[in-house]
């Protein structure tokens, strides 16, 4: 299975997981000229972006650790973006991360980060 094979089931898997535990899905692959968003949702009043990274081995470092102050800033900037496109000033939004760690082909571990960062600020 290829990369972006691995990548869209991972957010499917992540997708699914959040639907279970209560969130309202409101978009995938939000994109725009400065990047993409995972997954858009809800849970209950706050808007919540979810980033998934999703890896077959830890080679190159865990899934958490790809989500690294330079993507935090980017998502940062697409969250601003997203909300300029939709014309609303949301009263809080929040930054979650779902680490999936592929296992077999058919299982994989799933890590759920809420509230994993905050807006950092600009260098």
């Amino acid at each position: 299975m290829d990369k972006t094979a691995i990548g869209n089931r991972g957010e499917d898997a992540a997708a699914a997981y959040l639907e279970r535990i209560g969130y309202c899905i409101e978009q995938r692959n939000w994109r725009c000229p400065i990047g993409e968003i995972d997954i858009i949702a809800r849970d209950e009043e706050v808007l919540v972006l979810v980033e998934v990274k999703t890896r077959r081995t830890e080679k190159s470092g865990s899934a958490e650790e790809a989500v690294s102050l330079a993507k935090q800033r980017r998502l940062a900037r697409l969250a601003a973006a997203y909300e300029a496109s939709h014309a609303r000033r949301e009263a809080a939004i929040r930054f979650d991360v779902i680490a999936i760690r592929v296992i077999a082909d058919d299982r994989a571990l799933l890590r759920h980060y809420r509230s994993a960062f905050d807006v950092p600020s600009a260098p």
